[in-house]
């Protein structure tokens, strides 16, 4: 079992910053695969990002590639989204997600089986 707690959501200006933050306790040993996802509203839940164990592999999509960056803290069983020139369309909820049982790197939401409450982000135009 692993719990994911996210924060770090709010509103900002189009141009601006936030970093989500996503805490994990439980099954942590294991280093599973994390990821950022978003839904906003009317829309399906979509991938923003990935990284592996280590930190040495990440994925993005397309839309945020040179904007947002992954990270993770693994002495603080901590992962981030550190999200620049924010645009209004990245208004959503922001979720964290675990990959504890697949262990794979995935833009796939069905690789993961763990899931934080979400965090809002409003971006105004």
């Amino acid at each position: 079992q692993v719990q994911l707690v996210e924060s770090g959501g709010g509103l900002v200006e189009a141009g601006g910053s936030l970093r989500l933050s996503c805490a994990a306790s439980g099954r942590t040993f294991s280093r599973p695969p994390m990821g950022w996802f978003r839904q906003a509203p009317g829309k399906e839940r979509e991938f923003v990002a990935a990284i592996n164990w280590s930190g040495g592999s990440t994925l993005y999509a397309d839309s945020v590639k040179g904007r947002f960056t992954i990270s993770r803290d693994n002495a603080k069983n901590t992962v981030y989204l550190q999200m620049n020139s924010l645009k209004p369309e990245d208004t959503a909820v922001y979720y964290c997600a675990a990959a504890l049982r697949s262990g794979l790197l995935s833009r796939l939401r069905g690789n993961y089986d763990y899931w934080g409450q979400g965090t809002q982000v409003t971006v105004s135009s």
